[in-house]
């Protein structure tokens, strides 16, 4: 009977029922552009194994569905089976021992099912030790290669097998007994593993060797704890005797007790000359006696060895280490002189650590230090310098008798930097003088002495004045002036004058020329009444005082009622002076009489013009050459928030200075006052576009003509010699005798 195409094919493919898995497996790819077999683990048409091919499982020996949901990574986490085991290695050419003993730790993870084996360190084995396999899963050993190690495979008493070595489990701890025994599998009992003969040859030759260094280790750790950080401090003094000048030295000795070891620093005193190393002693033990041979080697150590140096039969006699005796705790004591390496160091002091040390450990009360003053040094030299010959000045011609390459003279360039002007600071002390010479033509002939604080010198000038028949000129050039009467011809250097030998009533001798100071400018009289302690006559509490010892409260009184008719309470100057020095007898200078009458003047009301301060400052202005003003109101617009045109008067001052504008404070202060409104803000639009000299220039000032007899009030810029116009008499009575009104 015929089969039907049909039937063939059925034939050929049976049809399984239940099977819904028909795909088939890739087992050929490509690599590197070649086209080879990929994997022969893939399973065949369905999933299902090819013939004689065996598939390793992928789950371990529990398989998934028995038991708990919880999968093994979280049941068995942190749970390890450890077995001891012992594995045998043959020792080829060896005639003391033909194999031995390795001892191993075998660890079983249940979660994954992997092994890892560590075999302990033994000292002294020479053999690699550690981790023998790293944690991974093991197969078991052919023809079971496709399976792998499980639990189940492990007992005591067993041996497995891992990549060809042989492990002899021999015992396992409590917690890998307990869970076999929850597994049902049954726990062998220990077995005794084997000694390694390597291992008990080795220990019975050190039982039987007697140590050829018999010495005792000492354990310092105790000492190190108790003691570290704990040093004693002595202050010591060397007097190097054998140097030429016989230095003495200044020490400072730091005992460790730690480990009794002793540091030695060094006090190097300024400009000593010395090197910078100021350690005198590296810290070390310090021995007593001081030894000035070599020695041999081996004798100066901390054990005994032998020394094959030279003669045998003298090295045998002397076998050994050196005894040497080091310095301790108790060695040290004040007023105790120490060998350091044949320097004689004497110990004078200590700090209050090493007091309370010796005074609980050694009972010690005494502390007193020992005086070591340095002798009293010889008398100094005197140094004698030849006299001035004439040539050059006399500092330049001291420089060159003190050095063979004489130096420029050095000048006091601290006191230069100080009192050089600055500013509204001059430094500049000027004097309103007159000469007091017996010639008629040089009465009316007036000078400006100024005296320069930054060098000490002097300058003299003398203005012109009209119709006097004298050309003003530079009466004296800059320089320093000598005081009157010194020899020419002497050893010592000049004295010159000082800023203190002027004041107001004194006559001073410049050059032979005899000057009366008769008023100052104001900058040097205020500068004098802050420096009271160079200016005595300056002091106003002093003059006011001297005034009440000099003169009679109720004569004074009458007096100054008589000389004011009209009841004012106030004087001219000219009446005031007269009636004060009348009262005390002229015991009172000049320089103290203008002090109390700058003290008790009327202030003048000078309030001058707006456009004269407005030509003040645009003069000033086109002289620094000064025409940011657009940027000034711009940077005024940018501080108005409100869009007002106005600022306060704080505001526009500090942009004015942020601005450098070249106006002193006064001016700048006047200027704003007058721009003022009575909230104290300033149109700074309006402010600013006045002050600009090139949009709106003002007229050119024009020097003042001084009248002859106008020149006592104002004399061409210099100071007046009328200090003040009016006095306040009554509240000069009041201080004077406590008068009430």
């Amino acid at each position: 009977m015929a089969l039907t195409p049909l039937g063939r094919a059925a034939q050929a493919f049976p049809i399984l029922p239940g099977k819904e898995k028909f795909h088939k497996s890739q087992h050929w790819g490509f690599c590197n552009n070649v086209m080879m077999l990929v994997s022969e683990e893939k399973p065949g048409i369905g999933g299902e194994p090819l013939l004689g091919q065996k598939i390793k499982p992928k789950c371990t020996i529990y398989p998934q569905g028995d038991g708990s949901d919880v999968p093994s990574w979280v049941a068995f986490d942190k749970q390890v089976l450890s077995f001891d085991a012992y594995s045998e290695e043959e020792v080829p050419d060896k005639s003391q021992t033909k194999y031995r003993i390795r001892y191993y730790k075998i660890y079983y993870y249940p979660e994954d099912d992997t092994i890892q084996v560590n075999e302990p360190e033994v000292k002294n084995s020479g053999l690699p030790q550690g981790t023998s396999i790293r944690r991974h899963r093991i197969t078991l050993p052919p023809p079971d290669e496709d399976q792998f190690y499980t639990v189940y495979h492990f007992n005591v008493g067993t041996e497995v097998v891992f990549y060809g070595r042989i492990f002899k489990i021999y015992d396992c701890d409590t917690f890998t007994r307990n869970f076999l025994r929850k597994l049902g599998v049954k726990v062998n009992p220990p077995v005794q593993r084997p000694e390694d003969p390597y291992i008990k040859i080795r220990r019975e030759i050190l039982e039987h060797v007697e140590p050829l260094r018999p010495y005792k280790s000492f354990d310092t750790r105790k000492r190190f704890l108790q003691y570290h950080g704990k040093i004693l401090r002595f202050f010591c003094l060397w007097v190097d005797s054998g140097s030429m000048l016989g230095d003495r030295r200044e020490l400072i000795l730091h005992y460790y007790l730690c480990d009794d070891t002793i540091e030695i620093k060094e006090l190097l005193p300024d400009n000593s000359g010395r090197d910078s190393v100021k350690m005198f002693l590296r810290r070390s033990k310090l021995p007593k006696n001081d030894h000035t041979r070599v020695y041999q080697p081996g004798q100066i150590t901390d054990r005994v060895i032998l020394n094959f140096c030279g003669d045998l039969k003298r090295n045998q006699e002397d076998l050994g280490k050196e005894d040497q005796e080091f310095y301790k705790d108790c060695d040290l004591s004040l007023g105790v002189t120490i060998n350091v390496w044949g320097r004689k160091v004497l110990l004078y002091d200590c700090d209050e650590f090493t007091k309370s040390y010796y005074k609980s450990k050694y009972g010690i009360k005494n502390f007193t230090s020992v005086s070591c003053k340095p002798p009293p040094p010889p008398p100094k030299i005197e140094r004698k310098f030849p006299p001035y010959n004439g040539f050059g000045s006399e500092e330049d011609s001291l420089r060159n008798c003190i050095s063979l390459k004489p130096t420029p003279h050095r000048k006091n360039f601290k006191k230069f930097m100080e009192k050089d002007s600055c500013g509204s600071e001059s430094n500049i002390l000027r004097f309103f003088a007159k000469l007091d010479m017996e010639k008629y033509a040089d009465l009316d002939r007036i000078f400006v002495i100024s005296y320069y604080l930054a060098d000490d010198t002097i300058s003299v000038f003398e203005p012109i004045k009209n119709n006097s028949g004298v050309t003003g000129r530079m009466f004296l050039k800059r320089s320093r002036v000598k005081k009157p009467g010194q020899q020419v011809f002497k050893r010592e250097l000049s004295e010159y004058f000082k800023a203190e030998e002027f004041y107001i009533g004194v006559t001073v001798n410049v050059n032979g020329y005899l000057f009366r100071l008769l008023n100052a400018d104001e900058y040097t009289l205020k500068y004098m009444e802050q420096n009271v302690d160079k200016y005595p006559f300056s002091d106003f509490e002093r003059s006011l005082q001297k005034v009440k010892q000099e003169s009679r409260s109720r004569e004074l009184k009458q007096v100054f009622i008589a000389a004011d008719c009209k009841h004012t309470k106030m004087v001219d100057y000219n009446t005031f002076r007269d009636i004060v020095m009348t009262c005390t007898h002229g015991n009172l200078s000049e320089q103290e009489f203008v002090t109390i009458a700058r003290h008790y003047r009327v202030p003048e009301e000078t309030c001058p013009d707006g456009d004269f301060l407005l030509a003040l400052a645009q003069k000033k202005f086109k002289k620094n050459f000064f025409d940011n003003f657009d940027r000034i109101i711009y940077a005024c617009g940018y501080e108005d928030r409100e869009k007002k045109n106005v600022l306060p008067t704080k505001d526009v001052k500090r942009l004015c200075k942020s601005f450098r504008l070249p106006l002193t404070g006064d001016l700048l202060e006047s200027l704003l006052s007058r721009f003022e409104n009575s909230e104290k803000q300033i149109d700074y639009k309006s402010f600013f576009s006045t002050l600009n000299w090139r949009k709106n220039p003002m007229p050119e000032l024009q020097a003042q003509e001084y009248l002859k007899e106008r020149c006592e009030d104002v004399w061409l810029g210099m100071p007046s010699p009328i200090p003040a116009k009016n006095i306040d008499y009554f509240t000069f009575l009041k201080d004077m005798v406590g008068l009430e009104e």
